[in-house]
Formats: C-alpha cells, structure tokens, sequence
C-alpha cells in the first residue's frame, strides 16, 4: 500500500470503477494507523469529500454507508478529536461575543478600566479592541 498522503492525492484521479475499492481500502488503513502522526479524522473527511465529487449522485449519507465511516466516527479517537474541535469553536464563539460587548460598550461611552473588569479581560485586550475600532472609523470617514 502507498504511504496514505500518496493513497489520498491517488484517489483523486482513480477511475470510478476501482475509486470504490481503493477508498475502502485507505479508510481501512487510516482507522489502523491511529497512533501515526496523521489526522486520522482529517483524512477520513478528505477520503469522503474526494469520493463525494467522484460520485456526485450519491448521497453523503449513502457514500458514509457505503465505507462504514459511522463506524470509524464513533472510535475513541475520532470522538475526542470532535470533541476537542467543537470546544475550540465554543471559545472562538465565546471571544468573538466578548469582542462584540467590548466594541458596544465603548460605543457607549464606558472606560477601557471598567470594560476591562466587567468583562474579565485584560486592559490591554480592550485597548487593542478600542485601537481596531478607533482605525475603521477613521478609515470610514
């Protein structure tokens, strides 16, 4: 078997009638090699999505059957690397809700100071956020 970078770009450009088999086969592969330093999940997505434009008809759902990748999602691995992926997202969502509070309340009027220890951020945070505000006024006027 080719090393499973290789398998992955091969598959771009197998025919149809042998793209099938050799997806089940670096699927097989990638679900074996967890301890390598590869992204099992990533590649699982990438193995999915290149078959998904090989077979355009097929449904994600049908294609997922198919290759048994409910199985493979439901691994230890594969559920702590969603879980790990989800958690990043609720503190990116977090951060992003933050900054909008702090661009509102200097909006209205409030100092960096309290800004800062309502929110349970550092002064120099704020400052940043009240420096990017202040330079797409100023590059809207």
């Amino acid at each position: 078997m080719l090393p499973i970078g290789i398998a992955s770009v091969k598959l771009v450009i197998e025919a149809k009638d042998t793209a099938i088999a050799q997806a089940r086969e670096l699927i097989d592969t990638v679900a074996q090699d967890v301890d390598d330093e590869i992204m099992p999940g990533e590649l699982l997505q990438l193995v999915e999505t290149i078959i998904v434009y090989k077979f355009p008809r097929m449904s994600r759902e049908e294609i997922q059957a198919m290759f048994s990748l409910s199985e493979v999602k439901q691994t230890r691995f594969y559920q702590e690397a969603f879980t790990e992926g989800m958690e990043e997202g609720k503190e990116q969502g977090k951060r992003e809700v933050t900054l909008k509070a702090v661009r509102q309340f200097l909006a209205l009027g409030f100092s960096l100071e309290h800004i800062a220890q309502g929110l349970s951020l550092s002064l120099e945070e704020v400052r940043q956020v009240a420096e990017q505000e202040s330079s797409n006024d100023q590059g809207n006027s």
